[in-house]
């Protein structure tokens, strides 16, 4: 089984938890964008797909801020060939395109698709993110039919937020890696 690590804007920094498991378990691998600052989602889902397309065994997602939204975009237009290879997707600290506090550049990330992901999903958000309401947080994980786990004053849930290896998170990506995931789809 293989790990897609999906950074969002600016990509993860090497102290990242996404850099940290990258580093830790070779069967990690980051899915490399060409634009990090001022993307189109459209070149992100691309770039996803054909990363998808090239592997045969089974993928997790592991998607951080703008790129949660960009799995929700390729999952929208993917194929079932594409869409039956995907395991599970840990989907952390969303953010929000269409929020004030979204930053310029990107385009395209907005509105975020609101209808059922087509795999298992873990939405990780936080009570204290600049980018993301709990509010919001929770109406996207009902509308991809995610579980919701929801951290006390974590921030962006990112290195700046104090997260090193992030065992919690590591936990909730053991349980998308299991043979069949088992995840309790709590709204």
């Amino acid at each position: 089984m293989i790990t897609l690590i999906l950074p969002g804007l600016g990509n993860s920094g090497p102290e990242h938890w996404q850099s940290l498991w990258e580093r830790a378990d070779p069967s990690c691998i980051r899915v490399l964008q060409d634009e990090w600052n001022a993307p189109h989602v459209g070149a992100w889902s691309a770039r996803l797909a054909h990363v998808v397309d090239s592997h045969d065994a089974p993928l997790v997602l592991v998607a951080h801020s703008s790129a949660c939204a960009m799995v929700a975009h390729w999952a929208h237009a993917a194929g079932p060939d594409a869409l039956q290879k995907i395991r599970g997707a840990l989907l952390v600290a969303p953010s929000d395109p269409d929020s004030p506090n979204y930053p310029a550049g990107p385009v395209g990330f907005g509105p975020v698709p609101a209808e059922t992901l087509p795999f298992p999903t873990i939405v990780v958000a936080s009570d204290s993110d600049q980018y993301l309401s709990v509010d919001r947080a929770s109406a996207y994980a009902a509308a991809w039919g995610s579980r919701l786990v929801v951290l006390p004053r974590a921030g962006h849930i990112n290195a700046a937020s104090g997260f090193g290896d992030w065992p919690q998170g590591w936990t909730l990506l053991q349980e998308l890696r299991q043979p069949e995931p088992s995840v309790s789809k709590a709204h």
